[in-house]
């Protein structure tokens, strides 16, 4: 691997650690139809000496476990590294259940997709017309669309703060979504809908809130109606306010600095979600989450064409960094050194650090959980770099 590619690499990375999705710098709108070529993307099997040499060492300074499975038409890998449990010690579990974060998104965006696919809503309405007085007057319509792609223009409620000693102060608060939007929307509109890209999680709180208004039914029992039930995902669930991960999984660890300057690794797996909801709360094992990628990416969770929302990336910029935007429907792009493109979402939970995505064509596809020590960080975990590398190298 040269210092380009990783180089490239890491950037790429960063950008998805920090917005939540894998992405490049800069991408352009590409629906999925085009993204798919004649010969496979990938026609050899994983490479599994640089897989085993990605997951060597562990646990580490940057991560005490991790969980790979790569697969795809071209061939299959799976492994587990480092301990489950610093305390007993025990090993790692290619089974374990861990916090998937904004992975979660995938899960919202498709029942979202799924719904207009049924007639039951349009993306091009405004969410106002579901939502009577969600938002206030001070918005101009905002479509569900761009809810989907993060260009509504809706900033973020108030929270804790970014510093983990806050937020782990308040890691067993709880949160009501719709109070979360009600302060959200106080401040008004960031930018005009449609015309800047931003990532945020009160995005895909108010399509939670609109699931739950057009089912009828609670957001969970939507995305288990349409999603876990109908694929068998039996080990993917929603928490809800318990704070509590039941069933064989792995602990979380986050990295703080004492204040003699020695550094504790805490214990984070313990942690309420309903801040996150439908942005960011799903717990999942490696498994379920590789069916559920091969499952949408063939079209058997999203029909076309409301399918080709989550591989279009709109022609806007990002609004903190003014670059070309990156995000699709619950996805991202992501060009390797190669010229390679594959598409997915990262998520980032305090302890875990997660990933799913594959090529358009599932000739190569990619789920990892890492319980990164600082998952939030802005830097890019070395673990993290290294499977995505030896993964999609041809």
């Amino acid at each position: 691997m040269n210092a380009r590619t990783r180089t490239l690499l890491a950037a790429a990375l960063v950008l998805g650690v920090a917005a939540g999705p894998v992405a490049p710098a800069a991408v352009a709108a590409v629906p999925a139809r085009t993204a798919v070529r004649e010969a496979p993307v990938f026609s050899t099997p994983p490479d599994a000496a640089a897989l085993r040499a990605a997951l060597a060492g562990l646990p580490s300074g940057s991560a005490t476990a991790a969980l790979v499975r790569v697969g795809g038409s071209s061939g299959s890998w799976a492994g587990a590294a480092g301990v489950a449990d610093l305390r007993t010690g025990r090993g790692a579990m290619a089974h374990a259940r861990f916090r998937a974060g904004s992975v979660t998104k995938v899960f919202t965006a498709a029942v979202v997709l799924r719904l207009a696919a049924e007639r039951r809503l349009d993306l091009d309405r405004p969410v106002q017309e579901y939502l009577p007085g969600l938002l206030p007057g001070t918005f101009e319509p905002v479509t569900v669309r761009q809810l989907l792609n993060h260009t509504s223009g809706i900033g973020a409620a108030d929270g804790p703060g970014d510093a983990f000693e806050a937020q782990w102060a308040a890691r067993f608060d709880r949160t009501d979504p719709r109070e979360q939007i009600a302060n959200a929307v106080a401040k008004g509109p960031e930018f005009r809908p449609g015309t800047a890209q931003h990532y945020l999680n009160i995005n895909y709180t108010v399509l939670g809130v609109l699931i739950e208004e057009v089912t009828g039914r609670p957001y969970e029992e939507a995305v288990a109606a349409r999603i876990l039930k109908p694929l068998g995902l039996r080990q993917t669930s929603y928490p809800g306010s318990d704070p509590r991960m039941h069933g064989p999984h792995h602990h979380g660890y986050q990295a703080v600095e004492r204040a003699d300057g020695s550094t504790e690794l805490r214990d984070v797996t313990v942690w309420e979600s309903t801040s996150r909801w439908a942005a960011g709360d799903i717990i999942s094992t490696t498994a379920d989450l590789e069916r559920f990628t091969a499952a949408l990416f063939r079209g058997q969770v999203v029909p076309e064409p409301q399918l080709t929302e989550m591989f279009t990336v709109p022609q806007v910029k990002d609004f903190v960094s003014g670059k070309p935007a990156q995000l699709t429907a619950g996805m991202s792009r992501l060009v390797l050194p190669d010229g390679t493109v594959a598409w997915g979402k990262t998520g980032g939970r305090f302890g875990y650090s997660t990933a799913m995505g594959a090529t358009r064509d599932l000739s190569r596809t990619l789920v990892y959980s890492v319980n990164s020590t600082d998952a939030k960080g802005e830097r890019t975990d070395p673990v993290t770099l290294g499977i995505v590398l030896a993964a999609f190298r041809k």
